[in-house]
């Protein structure tokens, strides 16, 4: 069972670094249509109609993709005072809480957007010509992600694996 854990979670680290490389490329490339826009619209003038569109959907995919590598890779939202105080047994209890909180918003994610991308297919935004589905498939995918990342982090906590130990690279010696 441990063989296999680990074996999915190099099939996790490569979807989640395939995510961040995504979020990057969004990242640059929302950053030239939105200088790209400013240029067009102060110096020649005539500013594109897609821009603003196309930015704000490229935004949407590098911000909820980024959010799920933040799963992964522990950054999201814990419970971090209480770690402080309580003895190292409840530690692992209150992350596996942690985890599966993220687990229910995820697997809402994938519920609720799904439903808003599934209503959104028969509307077409007008200036990108593609359909409003396209606006909430981020959430979708996101919240797939979110939840085998979650799932991931509880079941290698249940094999007995440090999921909760910071990387070595992070640890420093005094």
């Amino acid at each position: 069972m441990r063989d296999q854990l680990l074996r999915a979670g190099r099939v996790m680290h490569a979807l989640s670094t395939l995510s961040l490389w995504i979020s990057g490329v969004g990242l640059v490339a929302m950053t030239g249509i939105v200088a790209y826009q400013v240029f067009m619209r102060f110096v020649i003038n005539s500013s594109p109609s897609w821009t603003e569109a196309g930015s704000i959907m490229i935004m949407s995919w590098f911000i909820f993709l980024g959010g799920a590598v933040g799963v992964r890779e522990n950054f999201h939202m814990g419970f971090d005072v209480l770690l402080y105080v309580l003895p190292p047994g409840a530690k692992r209890w209150l992350r596996s809480i942690s985890d599966l909180a993220v687990f229910a918003f995820a697997f809402s994610m994938v519920f609720f957007g799904g439903q808003l991308a599934i209503r959104g297919w028969t509307v077409t935004i007008p200036v990108v010509n593609l359909p409003q589905t396209f606006t909430y498939l981020p959430i979708v995918v996101s919240g797939f992600l979110m939840c085998l990342f979650s799932l991931e982090r509880i079941l290698l906590r249940l094999a007995g694996e440090p999921v909760d130990e910071p990387p070595a690279e992070l640890v420093t010696e005094a």
